[in-house]
């Protein structure tokens, strides 16, 4: 029997460099019946929201995509990853506390109601000052005094969020999980030609995959990327991201493909896309 799978994605221009418009369509190729549900294609009457799909597939992390993939879990939808872990993971307030409970090693993160409430923060040091609810590195400032601190653009009623700076040594390491399979990507920031965003593949070392390993386990996802740092020696958790780019993954897109098919195959026989997340912790214990 054919799968069926939706997808929520953003809105890809014919410019657009992402693999997932390929991974929809290896998805497709695979033998699946696809169906893109965000962008919408005309007004919906949510009284008319159903679960349709075997799998949903939320690669949107925000707006109406989200909302839409929130009122499907609630239908008894299977979304991978998961609704309440892709909300969790969007929300960098949530995701630090997730993260520090887990034990991972992050820099010391702070939220305010505006950017003038951190400037006591830096006596100890410069901060770094990222959107709560932002992916892809835009709208990052690094501040080291009051006068940089005060060109920071206000967001009227949003949180700010801002962890320590750690100048790094050498380029982002990427770590990009499929499953369990890890990819290394070496990454400069910030990027801007095509080159830089693709990077340089690496192999992590053991400590790293380690870390890329229990990020996945405290959110209960296994289709994600983790932004580490490297300063004095020290490893540092500086984002999650859920379903990301997976640029400079050899052959992402058959790879992601085969992984959402399968994850289709066991949610149609009602089985768990993947162990619950208590599971995963329990599996993390020595």
């Amino acid at each position: 029997m054919r799968r069926r799978i939706g997808f929520l994605l953003p809105r890809y221009s014919q410019r657009s460099t992402s693999c997932w418009p390929l991974v929809v369509q290896a998805v497709a190729d695979l033998g699946a019946e696809i169906e893109i549900i965000h962008p919408l294609a005309r007004p919906l009457e949510l009284s008319t929201l159903q679960v349709r799909h075997d799998l949903y597939v939320l690669r949107k992390l925000s707006g109406l995509a989200l909302s839409l993939a929130g009122a499907l879990h609630e239908l008894g939808a299977t979304i991978l990853n998961s609704y309440p872990a892709t909300a969790a993971v969007h929300d960098k307030i949530v995701a630090a506390g997730i993260l520090q409970t887990a034990g991972l090693p992050t820099p010391a993160t702070y939220c305010a109601s505006s950017p003038d409430d951190l400037a006591p923060l830096l006596d100890a040091g410069p901060l770094v000052i990222k959107p709560y609810d932002g992916a892809g590195g835009h709208h990052v400032h690094i501040v080291r005094d009051p006068t940089e601190l005060a060109s920071v653009p206000r967001q009227s009623r949003e949180p700010v969020f801002a962890q320590r700076y750690h100048p790094p040594q050498g380029p982002d390491r990427k770590i990009y999980a499929i499953g369990r399979r890890l990819f290394g990507v070496q990454k400069v920031f910030p990027r801007r030609t095509e080159a830089e965003k693709h990077g340089e593949p690496f192999m992590p070392t053991p400590e790293l995959r380690d870390i890329a390993l229990r990020c996945g386990r405290a959110f209960g996802i296994d289709l994600y990327g983790v932004d580490i740092i490297e300063s004095e020696g020290k490893p540092y958790v500086v984002d999650v991201s859920s379903l990301p780019g997976f640029k400079g993954v050899p052959d992402a897109p058959r790879l992601l493909a085969q992984h959402i098919c399968a994850a289709a195959e066991r949610a149609a026989r009602g089985q768990p896309v993947m162990p619950d997340r208590a599971t995963l912790l329990s599996e993390s214990l020595p």
